[in-house]
């Protein structure tokens, strides 16, 4: 228990490895587990039934596992779960999940979290992400692997990001961001493709143009959505090594909303 602050305040009934690391005043709740090499910093609350995974580094001032800021709340046992090897920066809010959903709020692995950063109630995000310095988001947004959300990025409730895709600084998304594209604006549209960033996680050439043809088909072309996706459903054939990305942004376009639809 040496590495535990003297002045840290934790629940004899929560669950700590024991090579974990609290600082100095730090507040841990009963009902909370973290894993094996997972460090916190000073003056955080850890409460609620918040599970943390291995080898995270969650720094100063931050509240994770707080009730949902939703009035419908009254006190069900709704999860925060948040995976291994994240980094948290400081002041970031992360709160339960809302009986009106799945009831948990959920981070996978490898996310970059940075200063200011607020998750509500039944957020899901990915791993590998990024999230600059006060990205905001809504109850029930779904991020997926690999996303970058740009500083400021403001996030409307359900609204969901598919995997690869990027916001610019001070970008306001009131509908769903399809794979691989990249967002601004307030409303944000769509100004182009993650192309770059495809490079840099190794997309062959294929894949990178069979991309390109996606984003022809959604937003160069004068096409409906369901044009657009029946002539993203041919490059299976045209382009076989991109099955996997054509099948990814099909099921994200046929899981659109009538109502909320996708950036445009």
């Amino acid at each position: 228990m040496t590495r535990i602050h003297p002045t840290a305040v934790i629940d004899p009934a929560a669950e700590l490895d024991s090579s974990v690391e609290v600082g100095p005043y730090t507040v841990i709740g009963p009902h909370v587990k973290i894993g094996a090499g997972t460090t916190v910093g000073a003056h955080c609350v850890i409460e609620g039934h918040t599970t943390i995974g291995r080898d995270n580094r969650i720094f100063q001032f931050n509240s994770l596992g707080a009730i949902p800021q939703d009035k419908k709340y009254a006190g069900e046992p709704c999860e925060l779960i948040i995976g291994d090897r994240n980094t948290v920066r400081e002041f970031c809010t992360f709160n339960i999940g809302s009986p009106g959903d799945r009831g948990v709020t959920r981070v996978g692995d490898d996310n970059w979290i940075m200063a200011y950063v607020h998750l509500a109630h039944d957020c899901v995000v990915g791993n590998k992400t990024i999230f600059a310095n006060n990205s905001q988001l809504a109850g029930h947004v779904e991020v997926g692997d690999w996303v970058i959300l740009g500083g400021f990025t403001v996030v409307h409730q359900f609204v969901r990001i598919g995997a690869h895709a990027m916001t610019a600084m001070c970008s306001l998304l009131f509908a769903d961001v399809p794979p691989f594209v990249m967002a601004q604006g307030q409303p944000a549209g769509a100004r182009s493709m993650n192309f770059e960033g495809l490079r840099r996680r190794g997309f062959s050439a294929e894949r990178i143009a069979a991309v390109k043809a996606m984003h022809k088909a959604l937003y160069r072309d004068d096409l409906t959505l369901q044009q657009a996706m029946e002539r993203i459903d041919g490059l299976r054939h045209d382009k076989p090594d991109a099955g996997e990305d054509v099948d990814m942004m099909l099921g994200f376009l046929r899981g659109a909303s009538a109502q909320r639809g996708i950036v445009r």
